[in-house]
């Protein structure tokens, strides 16, 4: 009986240490779930049918330079674009003396001072780059909460998604779902990692006025900054598809001219019919 009862002890032990052990694996499994439901809302971006995207179709250029008046006016603002060039906008989005007059509407510090040594201010040239809204990272960071707001020269090649990416993110703002306590100083965005933006909503209807009369919705301002943003990520964009096309017409012709050539010289040779004479037997073998 002793035994018995000894046995019986060890074994409540065991199930003692089991079920603490799977009381722990279940409120650890539960918390990891509670933890995902309060920051899973971001959802991926939808694609969008972008009227560039063909593989011979182009970016529309009137877009892209009222996206070049949406960066000017509201982006300009918070986000530099270092790697472009007035020069850039020449031919393109401007005529020559447009791009000069926007180039001379901002104030550089030339490289080569004075003969005192005292930084000389210039208007800008078709040379210079689009200026920064900030010396440097801590005067970024210190006029936007600590967020250091991303070069955009780039930044549609530089996210997963591209143009659906960045124009889902233009026009994600939405208030928080019940239950979710709003984070200070940021702002629910359905499409962004972890759902909180330190970018105000940029956006909104008739925020400016474009120069040809088009209707500044906000889908419309979204759509026209992103396809801005797909020219400055490539600014061969267009030019790559005009040599494809180019190359492409080259390549098939000269394949057609080819072909006709080969089927020309080699007709004699795969026509011809070879027979063999056995001097011995006098019969013409085929």
């Amino acid at each position: 009986m002793m035994s018995r009862f000894g046995s019986a002890k060890r074994w409540q032990k065991v199930l003692m240490g089991v079920a603490s052990g799977s009381a722990v694996v279940g409120g650890a499994g539960a918390l990891a779930v509670g933890t995902v439901a309060a920051e899973g809302f971001e959802i991926h971006p939808p694609h969008f049918h972008w009227n560039h995207m063909g593989v011979l179709d182009q970016l529309d250029m009137k877009s892209v330079r009222r996206g070049y008046e949406v960066y000017k006016q509201v982006c300009s603002a918070c986000h530099s674009m270092k790697y472009m060039f007035y020069r850039n906008l020449v031919n393109n989005t401007h005529t020559e003396e447009e791009a000069r007059a926007e180039a001379e509407a901002i104030t550089v510090v030339d490289a080569d001072p004075d003969e005192q040594g005292n930084p000389v201010k210039r208007p800008g040239k078709l040379s210079d780059r689009f200026p920064e809204p900030f010396p440097n990272e801590q005067a970024a960071r210190a006029a936007n909460n600590g967020a250091y707001p991303p070069d955009l020269s780039l930044i549609v090649n530089g996210r997963h998604g591209n143009e659906d990416y960045v124009f889902s993110i233009l026009t994600g703002y939405y208030d928080p779902p019940a239950g979710v306590e709003a984070h200070e100083d940021q702002y629910f965005n359905a499409y962004m990692p972890g759902n909180w933006i330190s970018m105000a909503p940029p956006l909104y209807n008739e925020i400016i006025e474009y120069s040809d009369g088009t209707p500044a919705t906000q889908s419309q301002l979204a759509k026209d900054v992103v396809t801005f943003l797909r020219w400055s990520a490539e600014p061969e964009f267009n030019h790559r598809k005009r040599m494809f096309l180019k190359v492409f017409t080259f390549t098939l012709g000269f394949t057609v001219i080819a072909w006709m050539f080969k089927m020309r010289k080699w007709s004699i040779v795969k026509s011809r019919k070879t027979f063999y004479h056995d001097p011995k037997t006098g019969k013409i073998i085929r």
